[in-house]
């Protein structure tokens, strides 16, 4: 079992970033860590042990790191979701908010098969707004979202709420700012 507060001692919190009256968590610390880094994938890994996964969707940028370890965990592919014009290949787009603008995600329109299921995975669940976009993504390909996994989850902005319909699992809750 993984102790909340151990790995939540790993992680820094910058106030005021990247606009003010935001504390941003930075996970920069945890990763400079290997045992911190490791319980946290061996955590959000074990949350999906047993669940069929044939590829993981990391979200651009900080869901990379933690979808590479977990696809290489689960012996599943590993999939791309990123900003607009970064994938060479025709591409969906999705376009969303989130709690200070708005953005868009795209996935290569190939990328998943009809009927593949999908882990998603990202550092952190705040709004919803992104994690929502990624879904739609992956369920425009014909995929099947088996999951969805965060190392943080910002418990006050009830980002959750927005994902009702599928299994959510976070590591470390922050229940205020």
């Amino acid at each position: 079992m993984v102790n909340e507060t151990d790995l939540r001692s790993h992680i820094r919190t910058i106030p005021d970033f990247p606009h003010k009256g935001i504390m941003f968590r930075d996970i920069t610390t945890l990763l400079a860590h290997p045992d911190a880094f490791a319980r946290a994938v061996d955590a959000m890994a074990g949350s999906f042990k047993g669940v069929e996964v044939t590829k993981v969707v990391g979200i651009e940028s900080r869901g990379f790191i933690f979808a590479s370890a977990l696809a290489y965990k689960l012996k599943a592919g590993l999939v791309p979701v990123r900003k607009p014009k970064k994938l060479p290949a025709p591409a969906l787009r999705e376009e969303y908010t989130l709690e200070y603008g708005s953005d868009a995600l795209e996935i290569h329109a190939d990328a998943i098969a009809r009927g593949e299921r999908v882990l998603l995975v990202d550092d952190l669940l705040a709004t919803g707004g992104t994690i929502g976009a990624a879904c739609k993504l992956v369920e425009r390909t014909g995929g099947i979202i088996a999951g969805i996994a965060f190392l943080i989850e910002l418990d006050f902005l009830h980002g959750r709420d927005r994902l009702k319909n599928y299994a959510v699992q976070s590591v470390i809750h922050y229940q205020e700012e």
